[in-house]
């Protein structure tokens, strides 16, 4: 097969090609020198899809509730991504559990566009490559895109940095749990749904929920705290009207532009402390870099000193 350019493959993807989207992201992903040319050129085009972020703590059932999503989505007519977060292998990098295994029934659905990514290491939950992976899905024209993450705990909860809508998955008998990490998960909700709600403790992991909300801060979005049975289907449709009723919620008080753009200005600082790095690790030879690492391994001079000044040009 005879091996596209970028701009190849970036008309392709623009017209849902799926191998041209997998390849986009992983040349992405993996910093290859293609990655700059890519984010520019499809970055005008995004700004359109809304993200929802599905979270919780491992085996609290993200993967069939994601599922049962995607199947409402496409009742409806319209086209999903989902980008599945998932441990790393030790070996490849790649991500240790498949979607193709979780979510096999939708691969051969032209509307649906699923990947795997490993977090590679990265805390929080997510990959340090997700927002591009979901610019690029954005730009290619998909409304909505998913992104389920890591199982989760108080501290990695770095999935509000890129969803519009925040989903936390919980289960019954959760509780105690919850009133650990609710500096956390509790925080970054916008809805929060108990699921396994076929098992007993459901009413009282609701109510809980609904206690615990009601004595943290003020919200002008109150998230709703709904129950479902994922793997009948059981309460999907009153989750999908809740994440729209939070879209709507966010456009009809300008919250969605401010958010976004608040979102892109920490993208960019985070694009530049990335770049820095990048361009000091692959340097190492430069001169005032190994000048300045001697200074500070000989301890004459601090490294927070010695970074100003690499910085600066001194």
């Amino acid at each position: 097969m005879t091996t596209r350019t970028t701009a190849e493959l970036i008309e392709a993807a623009l017209q849902h090609d799926a191998r041209a989207v997998a390849r986009l992201i992983s040349l992405v992903e993996d910093h290859h020198p293609s990655a700059g040319e890519i984010l520019a050129t499809l970055f005008p085009r995004t700004g359109v899809a809304h993200v929802v972020g599905l979270t919780g703590a491992p085996g609290s059932g993200k993967s069939t509730l994601t599922d049962q999503l995607i199947r409402h989505v496409r009742s409806i007519g319209d086209e999903v991504g989902i980008l599945a977060v998932d441990p790393s292998s030790p070996f490849t990098g790649g991500a240790i559990l498949g979607d193709r295994i979780r979510m096999q029934d939708h691969i051969g659905d032209p509307g649906v566009y699923i990947r795997s990514m490993g977090s590679r290491g990265h805390l929080g939950g997510v990959a340090e490559a997700t927002p591009k992976a979901i610019m690029i899905l954005d730009a290619i024209g998909l409304p909505y895109v998913f992104v389920e993450t890591v199982g989760v705990g108080q501290a990695e909860v770095e999935i509000v940095e890129s969803a519009d809508t925040t989903v936390v998955v919980v289960n019954p008998g959760w509780g105690d749990s919850v009133q650990a990490n609710k500096a956390g998960l509790l925080e970054i909700g916008d809805i929060f749904v108990v699921n396994k709600a076929d098992r007993e403790g459901v009413a009282e992991a609701v109510r809980d929920l609904e206690q615990m909300l009601d004595l943290g801060a003020e919200r002008a979005w109150r998230p709703p705290v709904l129950a479902t049975v994922a793997t009948t289907g059981e309460g999907i449709g009153s989750v999908w009207d809740a994440v729209q009723e939070h879209r709507d919620f966010l456009a009809s008080t300008g919250r969605l532009i401010e958010t976004r753009s608040a979102r892109l200005r920490r993208e960019l600082h985070r694009a530049v402390v990335a770049e820095l790095l990048r361009r000091i690790e692959g340097a190492p030879e430069d001169d005032r870099f190994v000048t300045l690492a001697a200074e500070v391994g000989a301890r004459r001079l601090d490294p927070w000193t010695a970074a100003r000044r690499l910085l600066d040009g001194g």
